[in-house]
């Protein structure tokens, strides 16, 4: 007859279940976030960045923009704002490379505001929050990868802002199985940190 559990071992075990139901649960709700869409008209559009190469959208960058400028195209924001600095080595940010993208595709250059300093994706939320004024829960359209969608809400709100989700289906990273499952797992750690540290 085994011998029974002291209380502490209990309680670590009790830990342990806890720990991994609420890591699990938020796999789920990441994957569940990046299958929605729900964009409407909104006070605008943000893009959060991705890299550039020498000037050029990267893919998983011009998959965002594309996405982004079709929702223009539909008339549903009065302005764009896009994310993203420079890299270590790079002579242009993110930012003006997708401004630059977006002003080919059609979208007015005076409609679109550019945060050129964000490293991360919790500064540019900070920065986008900041074009926005103190206009009271601005609603915003959230674009970016579908593994991306859960954390912005949740800066978003944290922000007091209103997010609405729109992922854009054709980047490399959500056509391709085991790249889409490292970043879900990657954000499945940074996800409940927004929740429970905020912004930082």
């Amino acid at each position: 007859m085994s011998a029974r559990r002291s209380p502490f071992a209990r309680i670590v075990a009790a830990l342990l279940v806890f720990a991994l139901a609420f890591w699990l649960s938020f796999i789920v709700a990441i994957v569940d976030s990046g299958r929605r869409d729900d964009a409407a008209h909104a006070d605008a559009i943000v893009v959060l960045g991705a890299a550039q190469y020498e000037g050029h959208p990267s893919p998983v960058l011009k998959a965002r923009l594309d996405h982004a400028a079709e929702l223009w195209a539909r008339g549903l924001a009065p302005r764009m704002i896009v994310t993203g600095g420079r890299g270590v080595g790079d002579t242009t940010s993110e930012a003006a490379v997708g401004m630059r993208y977006l002003v080919q595709r059609g979208v007015p250059a005076d409609s679109i505001s550019m945060d050129t300093e964000g490293l991360t994706t919790s500064q540019s939320m900070v920065a986008v929050r900041r074009f926005l004024g103190k206009r009271q829960s601005p609603a915003v359209i959230l674009v970016s990868d579908p593994f991306h969608m859960l954390r912005l809400s949740i800066l978003a709100r944290r922000l007091r802002m209103s997010p609405m989700l729109s992922p854009t289906r054709t980047s490399p990273i959500s056509t391709r199985a085991g790249q889409q499952l490292r970043y879900v797992l990657a954000e499945s750690i940074k996800a409940p940190y927004a929740l429970l540290i905020g912004v930082r």
